[in-house]
C-alpha cells in the first residue's frame, strides 16, 4: 500500500507585513500566516515579543532568501517607560525588582538623550534570545540563574520623547539590528535614578517597509478561503486555486521590495535564464555598472538574481524562480 506524500503546500512567495497584535507570539504568527496562506514556507525578518504590537514583516516562499536584507535594515519603535520600577524581564511580564519613589522631569531625561544616541555599548536583557554557551538567555533565566550577557555594540539613529507626564513617558527611537528597547528603559531608569520598564511598545517601521504596508491579522482572516476551498477537490488546476487564493494573495508586498538598499540591473529574458541556471553574464550598455559587491537582477520587473559585479560581469549567487 502507498504512502500519501505530506501536503507541501502552495508555492506563493512575497512579503506579508502583519499588523501584529500584543500577546501572540513572532513564531505564533508565522504559524499563522502559513496557514492562512497555505505556503510551502515561511519565515519572519526580526522577532517581536508578545507583549509587543506592530511590524512583524514575514517572507512566503522565494521571500524567505531575502530576510537577512530585511534584518539589517533600521527599525523604528514607539514605546512607553513607566518609571519607578525596575522589571525581571524590563517589561510589564516580569515581577518588580527594584523600586523608586523619585520620579524624573523631562529636563532630566532631555539631557540624558545624547549618550542613548549614535553608536553605544548595549547589555541585552536577561530574558533575551541570546545564546549563552549554546543557552538561549531567557531559558536560563526562567530557571533562576543570573547571566552575565557581554555588552554589545548597537546604533541608535535618534530617540525623541513624544509625550511626557510624572509617572510615565513616550519616546520614539529609530535603532539598527540587534538593539534592545527593553535594554533602553532598564538603563535610563538607572541612569536617571529612578528605574524603569517597558509599559508600552510598538514597532511602526523595518526597512524598507513602512506603517502604509501593515495588513491586520483579521482582514488576512476575512479575505482566506475557507478550508474546504482552500483544499479543493481532487487535482483542481491551478487557475482555479490562484482564483481562491486571489483576495488574501492582493496583500502580499512584491519579493524584490526587501532589496531596494541594492543596486538594480535590468537584464534580458535570455540573461534571466542564464542565471537562473547559476551561469555569469556579460552587463552590456553604456550605463551597465562595472563593480558592485552585491546587486539584484530583475527581468519584466521581477527578481532574478542577487549577486556581485565583477569586471562587467553579473555573478549569481542566489537565484529565484521566474
Amino acid at each position: 500500500m502507498s504512502r500519501r506524500g505530506k501536503k507541501k503546500g502552495r508555492p506563493v512567495s512575497g512579503w506579508l507585513i502583519l499588523d501584529k497584535p500584543v500577546g501572540m507570539g513572532s513564531t505564533e504568527a508565522v504559524s499563522k500566516i502559513k496557514w492562512l496562506f497555505q505556503a510551502e514556507k515561511a519565515g519572519h525578518a526580526g522577532t517581536l515579543d508578545p507583549l509587543a504590537s506592530g511590524m512583524l514583516p514575514i517572507a512566503l516562499g522565494e521571500a524567505t532568501k531575502t530576510v537577512p536584507y530585511v534584518q539589517d535594515g533600521a527599525k523604528v519603535y514607539r514605546f512607553t517607560v513607566a518609571w519607578g520600577e525596575e522589571r525581571s524581564t524590563d517589561d510589564l511580564e516580569g515581577p518588580v525588582t527594584k523600586s523608586s519613589d523619585k520620579r524624573p522631569t523631562e529636563a532630566e531625561i532631555t539631557a540624558l538623550l545624547p549618550k542613548y544616541t549614535g553608536v553605544i555599548m548595549q547589555t541585552p536583557p536577561q530574558f533575551s534570545a541570546i545564546k549563552i554557551a549554546g543557552e538561549r538567555a531567557y531559558d536560563l533565566a526562567r530557571e533562576g540563574e543570573t547571566i552575565d550577557i557581554p555588552a554589545r555594540e548597537v546604533e541608535i539613529g535618534r530617540l525623541d520623547i513624544i509625550e511626557h507626564s510624572v509617572d510615565r513617558t513616550v519616546f520614539e527611537t529609530e535603532c539598527g539590528k540587534g538593539t534592545y528597547v527593553r535594554s533602553l528603559a532598564r538603563d535610563l531608569g538607572r541612569d536617571l535614578g529612578c528605574y524603569g520598564h517597558i509599559a508600552e511598545l510598538r514597532r511602526t517601521e523595518v526597512d524598507p517597509f513602512t506603517p502604509e504596508d501593515f495588513v491586520l491579522l483579521t482582514d488576512l482572516e476575512a479575505a482566506a478561503p475557507k478550508r474546504e476551498e482552500a483544499d479543493g477537490e481532487g487535482a483542481r488546476p491551478f487557475v482555479a486555486q490562484a482564483e481562491r487564493f486571489a483576495a488574501i494573495d492582493a496583500f502580499l508586498v512584491d519579493t524584490g521590495a526587501a532589496l531596494d538598499c541594492l543596486p538594480q540591473v535590468a537584464v534580458t529574458d535570455d540573461a534571466a535564464a542564464k542565471l537562473r541556471l547559476g551561469n555569469s553574464i556579460i552587463l552590456r550598455g553604456r550605463d551597465a555598472p562595472v563593480q558592485a559587491e552585491e546587486a539584484c537582477a530583475t527581468s519584466r520587473g521581477r527578481l532574478v538574481a542577487i549577486g556581485a559585479i565583477e569586471a562587467g560581469m553579473f555573478k549569481p549567487k542566489r537565484v529565484f524562480a521566474g
